[in-house]
């Protein structure tokens, strides 16, 4: 039991805090008077709040809340130390009384353990004394409080990466190996960077670092034959919100967008997402099928790989190019041009960009530095038309005014003494050895059994298996898996219910080879033709 100078008496009973009241004698200092001393009582449940904390004013109430409720959705984990009761109290405004007894509640229910002079933490085991989340609140109906936007973003997106279990070989197309990384390039240059950090940290030009700006256009005139002012130059948080801006700058809900069918299905999210159509244009070995787009009368859009379709991987040839670009004239389209991993090229002659060749300032070209440095960095950039800088420019203002600035430093050090070039043709080299690897073990472990497509550029191919019906890719999918192999079927990139009956009659695998080094890539194979087999002989069937 404690007692304050006013008379205030709390005891910790059973795990609960009583703070009785009653009136007990006192005896006065100095006179030998006895007086009587109140006392309050408030008693404590876990569910039910009295006294000092049981109205919704209380101030105590508002703090216990907030961390039963982080420590139930898995903010604090178990092992948090929470805040001391001197700096809570200080934070929130609150008595340290007050928070003192907060804890002391928590703790009593098992969420938050404490020990004397050291921090409070979250309880190992907090979250099963907490059960399950509720989905919602009683009475509420979260979808009525979504924006229009919100209600079909939150159907599309497929979900978040999450990481595979140990020992599973992933032919999965995106990630890059951590090891081909230049770390120690880049580590050298950000120390450089953040060396000559201005006196003066200021929000900055929202069109991105004007060296990182200078150095990109000298890099794209002669890497992929581009022409472009500094000032068309955006720099972006990745090519993903490059589609993003074009997609609110330039669409409104009900206008038609074309895509490449199958394609780059997060490209068709972004577009989805702001209430637009999309209109599927089937893609065969010279990319898009442009005489498709004569039945297209009316589009605000087309969304476009044309350098390596993904997923096939086919060129987009010239007299292509030049139907799309004559297309996008006569309707008043926009193209974006997404050349998403041009730099991985084996033994091929690069096509000359749709930028290049377009002369009527309807292309928006974006690029990225994903596949070459890593997805991790965000760092993108879009070559924009003299007619749409002011409005892109605006637009990633308003959305987070402008890519973080040591990364884009970083970044055009690198470009200008010339080390990402070396970079790239290094990185070149190890990824033509994967994509050589990935070859050879279709053929040893599967001799006849695969058409390959689109392995002459980029950071995966397409391996169609004629044994495989397409109505049994899902097994076949599963039965790799089983074996600890992880690949994936080319018609998850097709609009929904439009996959062809060619593409039917065979199974399609999409195999991302970046992430592997060539014996994984070899056993992840061997471990495929082992699935296959499985089901190809005749006790499968």
């Amino acid at each position: 039991m404690r007692c304050s100078s006013s008379g205030r008496v709390s005891a910790k009973c059973s795990g609960r805090y009583m703070v009785v009241s009653k009136r007990v004698p006192e005896l006065s200092p100095g006179c030998g008077m006895m007086k009587m001393a109140s006392f309050e009582v408030f008693h404590w449940t876990s569910l039910h709040w009295k006294g000092l904390l049981v109205t919704k004013a209380g101030p105590g109430r508002a703090l216990y809340e907030e961390i039963k409720a982080r420590v139930l959705d898995g903010t604090y984990a178990a092992g948090t130390a929470l805040p001391s009761t001197r700096a809570c109290a200080a934070e929130r405004g609150l008595s340290r009384s007050t928070v003192s007894v907060v804890y002391d509640q928590l703790a009593s229910e098992g969420l938050i353990e404490t020990q004397p002079g050291g921090a409070s933490r979250v309880a190992v085991g907090a979250m099963r004394v907490l059960g399950p989340r509720a989905a919602a609140l009683p009475g509420l109906d979260r979808t009525t409080r979504l924006s229009a936007y919100g209600a079909r973003a939150v159907t599309l997106v497929p979900g978040y990466p999450r990481p595979l279990e140990p020992g599973l070989i992933d032919f999965v197309y995106g990630p890059l190996a951590g090891r081909d990384f230049p770390t120690q390039t880049w580590m050298k240059a950000l120390r450089r960077v953040e060396g000559e950090r201005p006196a003066r940290l200021a929000y900055l030009d929202p069109r991105g670092d004007h060296a990182l700006r200078l150095a990109l256009k000298a890099y794209l005139a002669r890497a992929r034959g581009l022409a472009c002012d500094v000032d068309q130059l955006l720099v972006v948080n990745g090519s993903q919100q490059a589609l993003d801006l074009s997609a609110r700058v330039l669409l409104d809900p009900g206008d038609t967008v074309v895509v490449e069918n199958p394609g780059y299905r997060m490209a068709h999210h972004v577009f989805e997402a702001t209430g637009a159509r999309l209109r599927g244009v089937p893609v065969d070995h010279q990319g898009l099928c442009t005489d498709e787009l004569n039945r297209v009368r009316k589009a605000k859009l087309a969304y476009v790989t044309p350098t390596h379709q993904f997923p096939l991987g086919s060129f987009l040839t010239m007299a292509r190019r030049q139907a799309l670009l004559q297309w996008a004239g006569d309707r008043g389209a926009w193209v974006i041009e997404d050349d998403y991993d041009s730099e991985y090229r084996y033994g091929v002659r690069p096509e000359a960009a749709l930028q290049s060749l377009d002369d009527r300032a309807c292309v928006i070209y974006v690029g990225t530095f994903s596949k070459t440095l890593s997805p991790q960095l965000r760092l993108g950039y879009m070559v924009l038309p003299p007619d749409l800088v002011d409005a892109f420019v605006a637009a990633k203002q308003l959305t987070d005014r402008h890519a973080p600035s040591s990364p884009q430093r970083v970044l055009a050090s690198l470009l200008e003494d010339g080390s990402y070039d070396r970079h790239v043709r290094r990185i070149r080299r190890l990824q033509q050895a994967r994509r050589t690897a990935l070859l050879a073990a279709l053929d040893k472990h599967l001799p006849g059994q695969t058409i390959v497509e689109g392995s002459a550029t980029g950071l995966h191919c397409v391996a169609w298996l004629p044994a495989v019906s397409g109505e049994r890719e899902a097994e076949l999918v599963a039965l790799a898996r089983s074996k600890k192999v992880v690949v994936y079927p080319v018609t998850q990139f097709f609009l929904p219910a439009t996959v062809p009956d060619r593409h039917r009659r065979s199974t399609g695998l999409v195999l991302g080879y970046a992430l592997l080094e060539p014996d994984g890539i070899d056993t992840g194979v061997r471990r495929l033709a082992e699935a296959v087999r499985g089901m190809t002989q005749p006790h499968h069937l």
